[in-house]
């Protein structure tokens, strides 16, 4: 990680610290010491599960957890078809939801493979392209209408440049660029004009620029971080089948327990009557509950894939359902859709793909 607060100096001051040649640029040899140093300029994310890890969090669920356990009682109890039966329907349930993730989830890895950015940068006095994740602080960068800065830099020379920034201010004008721009290094990212930023979009013009920052030590690097510390919650569906399951446990053990008394009382035996009991509790559970709510979200998945959506996780198509507000920015970039309960679960959060 490396990163020089730039907008607020000189371009000399900048090109000192970063031990760069503003007219020639790193040499190659530089530029690969500087790599393995400060690591590649990409932003962490987390390896792509296996299979085998995506089928086994499908157990995860709290109605799943009673179904399994109502399957060990009725193997105790001897009821081998019905336990057969509950363990089957689990199985289904939990191989749909892994393939629906998985599937979702190498598709995401093959978008990210497609778009892996490249860039423009001058090495040893030549003109070189390069992947992103290459660059490191102290590259010039070459930039033209169209492009996508790869990392945080300070403008060089500039000619008519303007950048569209609303990634990360929210402003949809494209904002006007200047290299000999010098403000105060409390200014904010919206303000510095000789800076441009990973993430945004070159809208036209031509640019030399010094990269400053790479990696998570980037502007768009800090709201990775930031992202990354955000807990899941559980979705509104998962919230409520959470809680009709504690429900029907405490309800059957309930019922299981007065036949149980009352059976005793009446003189018959303990033993038999527990029996009894626990075999009612088990037939209350309905074991074709998770399954019917997993091919019901498969449905759903599938509408929105025809419209070109991807879904990762099943109950996310249940949260967009629930949504009875989307309040957007003028840019379009950020939704976020509020329930008519907000009490119920957490806020969801979605993009949408312009």
């Amino acid at each position: 990680m490396h990163q020089v607060e730039a907008h607020g100096l000189s371009v000399a001051e900048v090109a000192s610290q970063l031990a760069s040649d503003p007219a020639v640029g790193l040499t190659s040899r530089e530029a690969s010491r500087r790599l393995a140093r400060y690591g590649a300029n990409e932003l962490p994310h987390p390896l792509p599960r296996s299979l085998l890890r995506v089928f086994l969090a499908q157990f995860q669920d709290f109605m799943v957890l009673v179904l399994l356990g109502a399957t060990g009682i009725s193997f105790f109890l001897g009821e081998v078809g019905d336990a057969i039966t509950i363990m089957l329907i689990v199985v289904v349930n939990a191989v749909l939801g892994a393939l629906q993730e998985f599937r979702a989830e190498r598709s995401l890895e093959a978008l990210k493979e497609m778009s892996a950015p490249h860039a423009r940068v001058r090495r040893d006095g030549e003109e070189r392209r390069i992947p992103a994740a290459a660059v490191v602080p102290g590259d010039l960068l070459l930039l033209e209408a169209g492009d996508k800065p790869p990392a945080d830099a300070r403008l060089l020379r500039a000619t008519e440049l303007a950048v569209e920034e609303s990634l990360l201010t929210g402003e949809s004008v494209p904002v006007e660029k200047s290299a000999d721009w010098i403000g105060d290094a409390r200014a904010p990212i919206g303000e510095r004009k000789n800076m441009v930023f990973a993430g945004t979009t070159v809208i036209r013009g031509r640019a030399v620029a010094l990269v400053v920052a790479t990696a998570t030590a980037t502007t768009m690097g800090g709201i990775a971080r930031l992202l990354s510390e955000q807990k899941n919650e559980p979705t509104p569906l998962q919230l409520k089948l959470e809680g009709l399951g504690r429900t029907l446990v405490w309800a059957c053990l309930a019922i299981a327990a007065v036949v149980v008394v009352a059976g005793v009382l009446r003189g018959e035996s303990l033993f038999r009557m527990f029996l009894a009991g626990v075999s009612l509790a088990v037939a209350a559970i309905p074991e074709g509950l998770p399954a019917i709510v997993t091919i019901a979200l498969a449905v759903g998945v599938q509408r929105m894939l025809k419209r070109n959506a991807l879904v990762r996780h099943l109950p996310a198509v249940e949260t967009l359902g629930s949504a009875t507000v989307i309040c957007s920015d003028k840019t379009g970039h950020s939704v976020y859709l509020r329930r008519s309960k907000p009490s119920v679960g957490p806020r969801a959060t979605a993009s949408i793909v312009r």
